[in-house]
């Protein structure tokens, strides 16, 4: 008999932290000009030797790595992705979620289920976004992988948007702008405006002039929670509702109402949950839970999104089918 499925679903968390040992120490990086010893990689990554080869055997376990001799390591073509320049790097998304912030509300699931309340406001004695706001190096690392995030996404949500009807496109809560280049690039005629805290667009002049659209893009900072620019055709906001309560998120959209014109369009990338969960629906599901241990929001059903337009003054009238790689969902909605 062998052994029981749920056993290497409870020893998932083993190979999430070899993964984040090996992105927080860099070893994909110390491996991208060619294959070396554990004793070299020790020491550029200022690492116990006998410890960091006993790591990179479990990365070759996994595949992220190739054990070509006892003592030495090549980087494969899935290790690249962690390594911090790979155009498809997931080292930032890594960092962020197998990090001990996120990791330690993970850890207390049961405390809330019993009590209601995000277990990272136990771990940290803040909410996350006051924890963020107060840990310059904890925010980089969450810009990073937002952006490393929404560079995978960006490409379907382009293509199934419908964006060339649109004059100009505001993107709130559009941290470094990714997602409003890549829409910016793909509508030629387009403007743009990138909507975020300070913090939160940082990296935003780099990434629009890398992409050619800086001169069709204005940065304005703001809170969603008080207004948002007036005047955009359409209002994208991409995993923004699921980060609140029904509450917090109808306000953020009562203010994008506020600023539209009645011909304007809300646009939500978001994971819709089905009614009836399956095994297949698995992502849209631990994103739930991740809402629920480290902020205090959900991911919702199509039902669940019309209530709350509705609540904020939308109607929905377009909803995509799940986009690859995600899973995501582009939600349209004009006001009612």
């Amino acid at each position: 008999m062998g052994r029981s499925p749920l056993l290497d679903l409870a020893y998932g968390f083993m190979p999430a932290q070899v993964l984040y040992a090996a992105a927080e120490t860099g070893v994909a990086d110390a491996l991208a000009a060619g294959p070396r010893t554990g004793e070299d990689l020790a020491k550029e990554t200022g690492t116990h030797a006998p410890s960091l080869r006993r790591l990179l055997r479990a990365l070759a376990s996994l595949g992220v790595v190739e054990q070509r001799d006892t003592d030495l390591f090549e980087l494969t073509p899935l290790g690249a992705g962690l390594k911090s320049d790979d155009p498809g790097s997931v080292r930032g998304l890594v960092r962020l979620f197998c990090g001990p912030e996120v990791w330690n509300s993970w850890g207390d699931l049961v405390g809330t289920l019993r009590s209601g309340e995000p277990a990272w406001e136990r771990v940290t004695g803040m909410t996350s976004f006051e924890f963020m706001a107060a840990n310059e190096e904890l925010a980089g690392t969450f810009n990073t992988a937002m952006a490393q995030h929404t560079r995978a996404v960006a490409p379907a949500v382009v293509e199934n948007g419908d964006f060339g009807r649109f004059r100009t496109i505001a993107d709130l809560g559009g941290g470094d702008g990714t997602l409003l280049a890549a829409i910016l690039g793909a509508v030629p005629d387009a403007s743009g405006i990138l909507f975020d805290l300070p913090a939160g667009h940082a990296g935003a002049e780099r990434t629009l002039n890398e992409a050619g659209v800086a001169d069709r893009c204005r940065v304005v900072s703001g809170d969603f929670f008080e207004s948002v620019p007036e005047g955009a055709d359409a209002y994208v906001l991409k995993s923004v509702v699921h980060d609140w309560d029904d509450e917090k998120a109808a306000a953020i959209l009562r203010r994008c109402r506020e600023a539209m014109r009645p011909d304007a369009r809300v646009l939500l990338v978001e994971f819709v949950m089905p009614e009836v969960v399956t095994p297949e629906d698995s992502g849209n599901v631990m994103s739930d839970i991740n809402m629920l241990v480290v902020l205090r929001g959900r991911e919702r059903t199509e039902r669940d999104f019309r209530d709350l337009l509705g609540a904020a003054g939308f109607g929905l009238t377009a909803i995509t089918g799940p986009l690859p790689p995600s899973g995501y969902r582009v939600i349209e909605a004009a006001p009612a």
